[in-house]
């Protein structure tokens, strides 16, 4: 499969590198991750520090970031901190690519501190099957023109990475999910799994390196 490149250049180990957020990394606890310009600091600080345009990772990462939002505060013992997707850390504005031709299922801001913000669901027909793809932590400009149904060339600019706050009050960068099926949901769907939801939620969205086939592996 000849996917295009989701943010219009091919990711490889010249131009990205890994950010770790799990527990392993002690320096997070040196942040203050409420304050959004303290946590943007540090991802681009780490970016300038090994030359590299784009960060990324998540996926099935445990994260210790999660705990600056009550979003994902199920209640204690079903604490949502497992990612579900791959980020794209890079400038706010930076162009977002569709990799493969489709239509716009749905779209939304999904508003509030630690959530998506404006958010793009993709649907699209691989080899024969069904499958979504999300993007999100947008602009709100980019949600503006879309209309359900809408058809979206591959290599088309679908949107861009949003600034904070209105990207759901995060450091810049794109969120990127594959789902096999929405469970019903329409403009939104779980980013982030607790333990007790993982093996399912798993099977659901795939690696979407499937997709972004960057050179880490």
């Amino acid at each position: 499969m000849d996917f295009f490149p989701v943010m219009g250049e091919n990711l490889t180990v010249e131009n990205t590198h890994k950010l770790d957020f799990s527990p392993a990394n002690k320096s997070l606890e040196k942040i203050d991750l409420n304050d959004t310009t303290s946590f943007n600091e540090y991802v681009f600080g780490q970016l300038k520090l090994a030359s590299k345009k784009y960060g990324f990772g998540g996926y099935l990462e445990k994260r210790a970031i999660y705990r600056r939002s009550e979003v994902f505060a199920t209640n204690e013992s079903d604490f949502r901190n497992i990612h579900l997707g791959i980020d794209l850390w890079c400038e706010a504005g930076s162009p977002v690519y569709c990799p493969w031709e489709g239509r716009v299922h749905s779209f939304q801001d999904n508003c509030g501190f630690g959530n998506y913000g404006p958010t793009i669901i993709l649907e699209h027909n691989i080899e024969g099957e069904k499958l979504f793809s999300l993007y999100g932590h947008l602009f709100r400009s980019d949600l503006e023109n879309l209309t359900p149904g809408q058809a979206i060339k591959k290599g088309e600019i679908l949107c861009h990475v949003g600034p904070f706050p209105e990207n759901g009050d995060w450091p810049p960068h794109l969120h990127f999910q594959l789902m096999r099926d929405l469970l019903g949901n329409s403009g939104d769907f779980p980013g982030v799994a607790s333990e007790r939801d993982l093996d399912s939620l798993s099977k659901i969205c795939p690696d979407p390196n499937l997709i972004l086939r960057f050179g880490h592996h």
